[in-house]
């Protein structure tokens, strides 16, 4: 019996252009005191592939997308690393990697590969929204001699460097000199520096933006938001000053949201756009003159993107609660305050746009996950 482990070095989480490395091992379990017992391994491929899921509402059908339960060939020994329960079209596949070809393992005796790969740094990023759904996969095959193929996959999450303005990644043409599966090819990683500095200093620079908030009966308040772009696991920061306002506001909600834009290609209603909700800032804020507002940034949040298919937008989306002058004051009556036991209210609606990048991943040597399967 020979039982297979896989382990991601550098962390699960991988930006387009990094090499993704993992450390795959093969080990016979058979007891050692049996020395003929020796176990044969045909061959073991590698492959990262990126499914995308739809639903209903959006018939995607790219002609660079292939169906993802695509029957294997007539051939026994093929490699198909994304047949089987998945369901979707596959958007994105690296080349399968060769790992060997007739391995022999003694009893109690293990082989260690180490797999290299570079996704594109057009590859979208990993996503689980309303409408669409994008998901990756290292998927590792071997097979016995005289057995069917048996798959591992391994879960990889990617973040994708988008909407920063007048940068490209990459600009070097692609190699298409012919290329051996049997031999091991050098891997180009790009140079992600110049980007991931170019976020930094983005989502680092404070410039204050004010936005005075008003509707038919005057102003209503004023809002403060000190930068407009974060990064994944920051907080949005602002303040409301009710001072000097003629309508008086009494709660207000604020909720981080992303919108889904499907393109209009294959939107079935046009526009096609799906909101999903993250954190939420309730206030009560009646005869209040400022205000805190302070929004998380969830870390498992996919950042700005934009695919043939869909682009992903942040927004903060405001809802205010208003009633009219001079009808939300305190009645004095005696030596007793009393709040209006009726109140004429309106709610009136604002979405601001922010952009949201990625966190720079750092490894975790220390909390990485083995993944195991047994032949």
């Amino acid at each position: 019996m020979i039982s297979i482990t896989a382990k991601l070095m550098g962390g699960s989480v991988n930006i387009p252009g990094e090499n993704i490395i993992c450390c795959i091992s093969f080990f016979n379990t058979s007891d050692a005191a049996n020395s003929r017992n020796v176990e044969t391994l045909a061959w073991a491929s590698v492959q990262i592939h990126c499914l995308c899921s739809t639903n209903a509402k959006v018939p995607y059908t790219s002609k660079l997308a292939q169906p993802a339960d695509v029957p294997p060939l007539e051939s026994d020994t093929s490699f198909v690393p994304y047949k089987g329960d998945m369901q979707g079209q596959i958007v994105l596949s690296t080349k399968p990697k060769i790992l060997f070809c007739d391995l022999q393992l003694l009893p109690g005796l293990s082989k260690s590969f180490v797999y290299t790969e570079v996704l594109p740094p057009e590859a979208p990023p990993s996503y689980r929204g309303k409408l669409v759904k994008y998901s990756y996969k290292i998927s590792i095959g071997a097979q016995r001699v005289n057995c069917p193929i048996k798959l591992l996959r391994i879960p990889l999450r990617v973040l994708a460097i988008s909407g920063l303005p007048d940068y490209n990644i990459c600009e070097d043409s692609e190699d298409l000199s012919p290329s051996n599966p049997f031999l091991e090819s050098q891997s180009k990683e790009h140079d992600l520096g110049p980007a991931l500095q170019l976020v930094q200093n983005i989502t680092a620079r404070r410039s204050p933006n004010f936005y005075n908030i008003t509707n038919t009966r005057g102003k209503v308040g004023r809002f403060c938001l000190f930068k407009q772009s974060y990064r994944l696991g920051e907080d949005i920061v602002g303040t409301f000053d009710f001072t000097k306002c003629t309508v008086p506001c009494i709660q207000l909600t604020v909720t981080l949201q992303c919108e889904e834009h499907i393109a209009a290609e294959y939107a079935v209603n046009k526009p096609e756009v799906a909101v999903l909700s993250y954190s939420k800032h309730h206030e009560v804020c009646l005869h209040m003159t400022h205000c805190l507002l302070n929004l998380p940034i969830p870390m498992h949040a996919t950042p700005v993107f934009v695919t043939d298919l869909m682009e992903l937008k942040w927004k903060l989306h405001f809802e205010f609660v208003t009633g009219h002058p001079g009808a939300t004051d305190i009645a004095l009556s005696g030596d007793i305050w009393r709040a209006p036991e009726f109140l004429h209210i309106e709610t009136m609606i604002w979405d601001l746009p922010v952009q949201i990048y990625p966190a720079l991943p750092s490894p975790e040597p220390n909390s990485q996950s083995k993944h195991f399967l047994i032949l």
